[in-house]
């Protein structure tokens, strides 16, 4: 249930961002306009938090980052893009 309830703050604060800033920008400023929104909102999020990289059990030299962990249980891959392109959602497939 908490889940549902994380996932709606998240979701407006999104809507909010992209309404208060438009279309069309970096996903660098994205970023950071949605990391002060969860401070505003009290919600506890990191951005550009490392993984790594895992083959066959072993941790290679090379590490992932997701662009926001959403309190320490929902990643967020921010996308500034017209088309939801299947790369994006295998690329958030392998964070997990």
């Amino acid at each position: 249930m908490e889940y549902y309830k994380t996932s709606g703050i998240i979701l407006d604060a999104c809507i909010t961002v992209h309404k208060i800033m438009g279309p069309g920008l970096l996903e660098s400023i994205y970023e950071q306009c949605l990391m002060k929104e969860f401070e505003l909102r009290m919600v506890k999020a990191k951005n550009q938090v490392p993984i790594s990289l895992i083959y066959k059990t072993h941790e290679l030299s090379r590490e992932l980052k997701i662009d926001i962990l959403v309190e320490n249980e929902i990643i967020l891959e921010l996308k500034s893009s017209e088309i939801m392109h299947p790369v994006y959602q295998a690329q958030i497939i392998s964070y997990l």
